[in-house]
């Protein structure tokens, strides 16, 4: 199943959007510099007043957090697709 992407013309726009998807599964890219492009899988954790929370962990036992200005998304350094 193709999951939704955010298109978004405005940092209010993706902070709503991201709103209203806290919990749900998210695969995440991150283009990073000097061309390297991470990806990674796992939960919208938190939305914060400028920066939103993904929780990545495939064990119980340890969970990575990483986080994104909303400004990432808008200039497309990060691109989030909900599954």
């Amino acid at each position: 199943m193709r999951g939704r992407g955010i298109l978004a013309k405005s940092i209010l726009d993706i902070r709503n959007e991201l709103n209203d998807n806290i919990g749900r599964p998210v695969k995440l890219v991150a283009y990073e510099s000097r061309n390297r492009v991470t990806k990674r899988s796992g939960t919208l954790s938190n939305i914060y007043p400028s920066v939103f929370v993904v929780e990545i962990g495939e064990d119980q036992d340890s969970v990575d957090r990483v986080s994104y200005n909303y400004i990432d998304i808008l200039t497309g350094s990060v691109e989030l697709d909900f599954e």
